[in-house]
């Protein structure tokens, strides 16, 4: 093999190296970044649940107390 193909060879190996490189830098942000979010919407699911529940225990515990409309 000569020194020109050997070089040429070996410049394509490094270009193709380094995009691979530059790709899973991208896909790890790219990951990084959905467990973020990911992490927050777990909070706030958990959140509006103890919300909908305390509005559920509300309403039960309510619900006798509260005369009916007028019009019943």
């Amino acid at each position: 093999m000569s020194d020109d193909a050997l070089l040429t060879r070996i410049e394509k190996l490094e270009e193709r190296s380094a995009f691979q490189e530059h790709t899973i830098e991208e896909l790890s942000d790219a990951i990084t970044d959905q467990w973020k979010l990911i992490d927050k919407l777990k909070r706030e699911v958990g959140r509006l649940t103890d919300e909908l529940k305390e509005v559920g225990d509300n309403m039960a515990q309510g619900a006798g107390r509260e005369p009916p409309p007028p019009h019943y």
